[in-house]
């Protein structure tokens, strides 16, 4: 119970500033409905398809790319609280470390879900193909949902509110060019490529997009996110606990 009622205060934080929310949301449907526009232009002149843009790639990627801003609302979220001394406070309460975290994770993971079936309705009329396949690709999104929101809290443990915009930009950014969103890794191939796959984002996009269209084996890709999402929440949980221990929350 004091979990839920802290996540229900996270929500109504959340809402106090809704223009976030509707840029995290609207953002990827923007630029699903612009890439959708390129790829037809494109094909439509030239008579050749852009692989990349075509629904079966694109959808799966921009869906990843989108729950990557959960990592700046999630950190700054718990920055802006250690700076207004709210959690300094809530730190003579029976709450656990668990208690915290999931109180911040549980709001942000429907604002996943909501921004991820948004983007999948325009999907649908942009022409992506209706299959229960969508169940299993919205379900592999729920991993990925998770590690990008321990980037979040893990930044939002140790920096400030300021400090946070900045390096969850560089993680969106990362996750934007290092994931195979906009080109096929394998187009660079070499030392690339295989720097993008020791992170976790190509693997993010992998997995959706196999999920989705029902081809290559998943396993590697799932237990490669998980394992990333586990880690980061196991940091972000190890220095917020270290703040509870301390009685602190801005140092």
């Amino acid at each position: 119970m004091k979990m839920l009622a802290f996540a229900k205060r996270n929500r109504k934080e959340m809402m106090r500033d809704p223009l976030t929310l509707v840029f995290g949301v609207g953002f990827p449907v923007v630029l699903l409905l612009l890439m959708t526009i390129i790829e037809r232009s494109v094909s439509g002149s030239t008579g050749v398809r852009v692989s990349q843009f075509e629904m079966q790639n694109l959808l799966p990627g921009l869906l990843v790319f989108g729950l990557s801003f959960l990592s700046l609302f999630s950190g700054m979220l718990l920055a802006g609280d250690r700076e207004s001394s709210l959690l300094l406070r809530l730190f003579a309460s029976p709450m656990k470390t668990l208690d915290y975290l999931l109180g911040y994770a549980l709001p942000l993971m429907l604002v996943a879900v909501l921004q991820s079936l948004i983007c999948l309705f325009v999907g649908l009329i942009l022409g992506a193909s209706l299959s229960w396949r969508l169940l299993l690709m919205l379900l592999s999104l729920l991993p990925c949902a998770m590690l990008f929101l321990g980037f979040g809290l893990m930044l939002g443990s140790f920096m400030t509110y300021k400090q946070v915009g900045g390096a969850a930009s560089i993680v969106v950014n990362v996750a934007a060019w290092l994931s195979g969103t906009w080109f096929e890794l394998a187009l660079i191939g070499g030392a690339f490529e295989r720097i993008c796959y020791l992170l976790p984002f190509a693997h993010a996009v992998d997995l959706v997009r196999k999920a989705y269209s029902g081809s290559g084996n998943v396993l590697e890709n799932l237990l490669f996110v998980i394992l990333y999402a586990l880690l980061l929440l196991l940091i972000a949980a190890l220095l917020f606990h270290r703040r509870i221990k301390g009685g602190t929350a801005r140092k």
